[in-house]
């Protein structure tokens, strides 16, 4: 395991960033989950919920990431995260309500249900970052870059929501990023990685940027639809 190299630094700058990045809903999920309890209990709640909503998921990508080593499942993978690269950009989540907590270790487990329901994003996306570093090296990064995302996800996630609603270009740089991340993946798929190399050598990078392209084309087409359906039903 080499940690002087560049492409371990680069894919754990991803991890960080995409479960940074989607980790804004969950943190509206923990505020909301512990919102009724007592003033003193509410950062035990978070922290606890976090602590444990970070567990679960670094296991599940571990997961996931043996998953992507099969022929075909890189492809849809990198399918999964091109549409959640474009929803992430038409801004319709559907996480529905969640109700608040009397208790501290109801608010907890409310908190590690919903992260787990609306993880899926998170997973694919961290297995994917992880999955462009050397083989040696994956569940180091998952564990690091997952590890440092908590205290990241606890006091940032949160004004990362106003940043992105002040600063629209952040999001569509996230989902940009994505959208990369997914056309590295596919080219990759050892169901298609021989025929690839022999018939579209070095076109890698041009792969995925088209894929970063495409995500914030479709993506910015469909939110914008999104908002004139929603007028004209008013």
């Amino acid at each position: 395991m080499d940690f002087t190299s560049a492409s371990f630094w680069i894919a754990l700058l991803k991890i960080i960033w995409v479960n940074v990045l989607l980790s804004g809903d969950n943190a509206v999920v923990i505020a909301l989950a512990a919102r009724s309890l007592p003033a003193h209990q509410q950062g035990k709640a978070v922290w606890a919920g976090s602590g444990a909503a970070i567990v679960l998921r670094v296991i599940l990508t571990l997961f996931a990431v043996t998953l992507l080593q099969f022929p075909y499942l890189k492809l849809v993978g990198s399918a999964l995260l091109l549409w959640i690269g474009v929803q992430l950009l038409v801004g319709d989540d559907g996480d529905g309500e969640v109700k608040a907590s009397a208790s501290l270790w109801s608010a907890v487990r409310t908190i590690l249900i919903a992260d787990l329901v609306m993880s899926l994003d998170n997973v694919i996306a961290v297995a994917a970052a992880a999955n462009t570093a050397p083989e040696a090296s994956r569940t180091v990064l998952l564990v690091i870059g997952l590890g440092l995302s908590i205290p990241l996800i606890i006091f940032g996630s949160t004004l990362l929501l106003k940043l992105m609603q002040r600063f629209p270009a952040i999001i569509t740089f996230g989902a940009a990023l994505l959208g990369f991340v997914s056309g590295e993946m596919a080219v990759e798929d050892l169901a298609i990685h021989d025929w690839f190399e022999a018939h579209m050598h070095g076109m890698k990078l041009p792969v995925a940027f088209a894929c970063a392209l495409g995500v914030v084309l479709v993506g910015t087409w469909m939110g914008r639809r999104q908002q004139r359906l929603a007028k004209a039903e008013e």
